[in-house]
């Protein structure tokens, strides 16, 4: 499904992922595992597009994507949960969930929703509530669900668990779970291996940028 293969990434001069090489199969889970700083999110940001190689390829579904506008990639059914949400404050929940429909016609908005809500009916009950009201927990849940929308085929999560309270975290861990066994890839990347031991099928370190 995804592969990356010798990739260079320098930001402002200073290099932050060396060769790095990874694969995620068709349907598995994969947590990519290192501390703060190790190139967690610019490995995720990369496959994104939001930030350019300077060297190798990023190949998705046997395509390569390198050279690809981040703005066409979701169309690709990649959808990303960043670490810090970027959820809009004054939109609503489910409009927040919906942003990534609303910018490519080729996503089902009706589909969508009704996946993440058959998956977190907390969401649907607090669908209507403004993204600055809700807890950090909360913002963390309808960012899953704004990454549903768009990640038919990868969903790429980065520190889904990261500030989470334990109840709320368990949660998080239980909708992911379920997705396990699906024809959808998925990338987690953590700062520990918390949670990986039952949702991973593979766990790959990552140090100073490059996987070890």
């Amino acid at each position: 499904m995804l592969s990356l293969t010798d990739v260079d990434v320098k930001i402002q001069a200073t290099p932050i992922l060396r060769h790095l090489s990874l694969k995620v199969e068709t349907g598995e889970v994969v947590s990519l595992i290192g501390r703060n700083g190790a190139g967690k999110t610019t490995t995720l940001r990369t496959i994104m597009g939001m930030t350019r190689p300077e060297h190798g390829a990023i190949h998705f579904g046997g395509n390569d994507i390198s050279a690809m506008k981040g703005h066409h990639r979701p169309a690709l059914g990649i959808g990303y949960m960043p670490e810090d949400r970027r959820l809009v404050p004054q939109l609503t929940v489910e409009e927040n969930i919906l942003l990534p429909a609303w910018v490519n016609n080729e996503i089902d908005q009706a589909q969508g929703l009704e996946l993440v809500y058959e998956l977190m009916p907390e969401l649907e009950a607090m669908k209507e509530r403004k993204a600055l009201l809700l807890s950090g927990g909360q913002q963390k849940m309808a960012a899953l669900g704004r990454a549903l929308v768009a990640g038919s085929k990868l969903l790429l999560l980065d520190e889904p668990f990261e500030g989470v309270a334990p109840a709320l975290s368990q949660r998080l861990s239980e909708v992911i779970g379920s997705l396990r066994g699906e024809a959808q890839s998925i990338l987690i990347a953590q700062s520990e291996l918390s949670h990986s031991g039952t949702l991973s099928d593979r766990d790959i370190v990552i140090e100073r940028g490059a996987i070890v």
